[in-house]
């Protein structure tokens, strides 16, 4: 029989999909990655193929076993962390998707989330799930679906129809089509479950009209979940580890103690804070949410979730192109000492926590006829660690702690520029790990840990090296300028009214 001697995590993300595989030591043996394509088929819209979603996932998987020269009989188990609250409906006979994956960032359902809340359903659903009425979480967007072609919800109800998140639809395949099941801190997301009776609730189910029928099994972070068809990869790989990006990436962190932080700098910012066995009901606009359930035990946080991290930066690039790659941001910030007064407020797809207004408008303020690249390119690092400060600020007075560092990861945050702007802004240390892949790293402890790889997260830790820490070095007259800028931008991204807001309060006023 072979060695076991790696786990490989899966990290499907909203723009790529990468595995990557760990050894018993936490280093890594081989990576990779692949980025599919986004669609945005009308204004505020944001759709993947769910078949892209997969495929890309799998080849990334074979592609790094095939560069550390392994076999599936060596790979002691899979963890999978996931871009989470993207939605996707399928045919359980034959895998095939029913509609697009509609994805955490789309913007379709502001109307009916604006209906929900005139009806008075807020305090119900911040009671049962700790969030809050939002296009961004699942519940509105599977409803969307099931309303999207004649017949679905017929087909819903007679059980022909599965929904799932993405971690769902990954382990559907993965498994041959065997287990239709997800983990609590993904059906946490979903707007669609008390969790604090760790459970499917009927009456969310009747306020978002879902049949039962369509829900997944739901299971522990972190033990046995599944095993994969033995023809994937050659042997039948337990799935033994299940988390949403942002849980993983705190896991991953060792935020495993109330009190600690981490904030995630992706294509959105997600900061959390481990609260432990108690959820935190948050006064200051945030989340509740579960962080994970081990060894028959949750963990709660507190979570402020942005929308906009580093998808500025793809704006740049993509669709300003004023630079070639994401990585040029840094060096062309770099050119200017200050943005001197230009601040952008990128509310491209709404506003996340701690405002919640999905109608806010992305705006670019301040700009002279000598603004140049370089100010907005570093006026939109500085918009990714001002909304981090907002996000802190809210976090602090919700839990009653303040907050002695910032633990940092994502690809943004291997810009030291941006982080050194971070602690600036924010006043205290940001503290980056040695591997900053925390998320892949977070689905592999769970994993490790559910497999028995692993003791615990202190055996892989103790062999990392020392992290970077990056000190606040601003003047206090300066942060206050930059604060008071930053909040009247916000202000004017607010005022900015849409056609889908000008109906929403149409409607509200004839209700």
């Amino acid at each position: 029989m072979s060695q076991q001697r790696f786990i490989l995590a899966l990290d499907q993300g909203t723009t790529s999909s990468r595995a990557i595989l760990f050894t018993r030591s936490g280093g890594i043996a081989a990576s990779a990655q692949r980025e599919f394509a986004q669609h945005y088929p009308q204004p505020g819209w944001v759709e993947h193929d769910p078949l892209d979603i997969w495929q890309s996932q799998l080849d990334v998987a074979c592609e790094a076993m095939l560069k550390a020269g392994a076999r599936g009989a060596e790979i002691a188990a899979i963890g999978i962390a996931n871009q989470r609250e993207t939605t996707l409906l399928w045919d359980r006979k034959t895998g095939a998707p029913v509609g697009p994956a509609i994805v955490w960032q789309d913007r379709r359902t502001a109307p009916h989330c604006t209906r929900l809340i005139d009806g008075g359903a807020q305090t119900l659903i911040e009671r049962k799930t700790g969030l809050r009425i939002d296009p961004y979480f699942s519940a509105t967007k599977l409803a969307w679906l099931l309303d999207s072609a004649p017949g679905l919800r017929a087909r819903a109800r007679a059980g022909e129809l599965a929904f799932g998140t993405v971690d769902s639809w990954l382990i559907w395949h993965l498994s041959g089509r065997r287990a239709h099941v997800t983990d609590v801190s993904n059906a946490a997301r979903t707007a669609l479950f008390d969790i604090r009776a760790c459970r499917w609730d009927d009456e969310l189910l009747a306020l978002f009209d879902i049949p039962r029928a369509v829900l997944p099994e739901v299971a522990p972070s972190s033990g046995v979940i599944a095993h994969t068809d033995e023809a994937l990869f050659g042997a039948a790989i337990p799935i033994t580890g299940v988390a949403g990006d942002q849980q993983a990436a705190t896991f991953g962190q060792g935020c495993i103690e109330p009190g600690l932080v981490k904030n995630t700098y992706g294509t959105g910012l997600f900061m959390l804070m481990n609260t432990g066995a108690q959820p935190v009901a948050s006064k200051h606009r945030l989340l509740t949410t579960i962080g994970w359930q081990l060894d028959g035990k949750l963990s709660y946080a507190l979570e402020g979730a942005v929308f906009m991290g580093g998808a500025i930066v793809q704006w740049l690039r993509d669709g300003l192109g004023i630079i070639e790659s994401a990585a040029d941001i840094g060096t062309l910030a770099a050119q200017c000492a200050s943005s001197e007064g230009v601040v952008l407020a990128p509310a491209f797809a709404g506003l996340g926590a701690p405002y919640w207004d999905p109608y806010a408008r992305g705006t670019l303020l301040g700009m002279t006829r000598g603004t140049t690249r370089a100010h907005i390119a570093r006026a939109a690092l500085e918009a990714i660690a001002l909304q981090t400060v907002d996000v802190l600020d809210a976090m602090e007075a919700d839990a009653g702690i303040a907050v002695s560092e910032l633990r940092a990861d994502g690809g943004a945050s291997q810009n030291d520029l941006l982080m050194q702007i971070q602690a600036d802004l924010l006043d205290r240390p940001v503290v980056r790990p040695p591997v900053t892949e925390t998320t892949a790293l977070g689905a592999a402890c769970l994993a490790g840990i559910g497999s028995s790889f692993w003791s615990g997260l202190d055996e892989i830790t103790q062999a990392w090296p020392a992290a970077r820490r990056f000190e606040p070095a601003m003047a206090a007259h300066e942060r206050a300028v930059h604060l008071e800028r930053w909040h009247r931008a916000i202000d004017r991204a607010r005022a900015w009214e849409t056609p889908e807001a000008s109906a929403a309060q149409s409607n509200s006023v004839t209700v």
